[in-house]
């Protein structure tokens, strides 16, 4: 199946050359571009795409309200971002916001096609410059016998904290383990309680630390 894709920036030549790139790629398709983020969410709500791959410093609307929107009116659309900033403040910033995936222009082109397969089959894929320093950050791994045995999580705990992971939504995650969403809300409260995972991006932290993301 090909991967339909939208390509926003504010350079006409940075957009050409990722369309060259993407294009040329047999099972992807660029069906689309934005110049900024207002215009890239309007153009999210049109051609509804598979992913979006979005710079950060854009005048308007930046990367991350752009991401933000998307994620909130089509869920569907997985977000990766482009960017030059290699700093964790953007990277989690854009976690927190609902991204899929972290790619710095400075990779390798294969860097940005394993991105958008990756998050397109599911997963987030964060890029490994900055992935290591993401692990070390402020959530502590669980380690077997640092915890109370009732403070582990059950099998549904972490079908759910991986789903939240991987950018589904509550409603996402209710259809796909076939349990309503309030029942969704609660197992969150109860991962919270035992992991103090405040943020979708601590949820991603320790989805890294515990190997169920790609990252190749």
């Amino acid at each position: 199946m090909t991967v339909r894709v939208l390509l926003v920036d504010d350079h006409e030549l940075v957009r050409a050359g990722l369309r060259s790139l993407i294009n040329d790629t047999p099972d992807l398709r660029v069906v689309g571009e934005a110049s900024d983020g207002s215009q890239a969410v309007a153009r999210v709500r049109e051609l509804r795409p598979d992913v979006v791959v979005t710079d950060l410093s854009m005048p308007g609307m930046d990367g991350a309200a752009a991401t933000e929107r998307i994620v909130q009116e089509c869920p569907e659309a997985r977000v990766i971002a482009l960017t030059a900033h290699d700093d964790r403040a953007h990277l989690t910033r854009l976690l927190g916001a609902g991204a899929s995936g972290y790619v710095l222009k400075r990779a390798a082109a294969e860097e940005l096609v394993r991105a958008i397969r990756t998050v397109a089959a599911g997963s987030t894929y964060v890029d490994p410059v900055l992935a290591g320093g993401l692990l070390k950050s402020s959530v502590q791994p669980f380690r077997a016998g640092s915890e109370a045995a009732g403070d582990r999580l059950s099998e549904r705990e972490e079908e759910v904290l991986r789903c939240i992971a991987w950018g589904e939504s509550n409603k996402q995650i209710a259809a796909k383990l076939g349990i309503s969403t309030k029942t969704v809300e609660t197992y969150k409260a109860r991962i919270t309680d035992k992991l103090g995972l405040r943020s979708r991006t601590d949820m991603v932290r320790y989805a890294l630390q515990q190997g169920w993301l790609s990252e190749s």
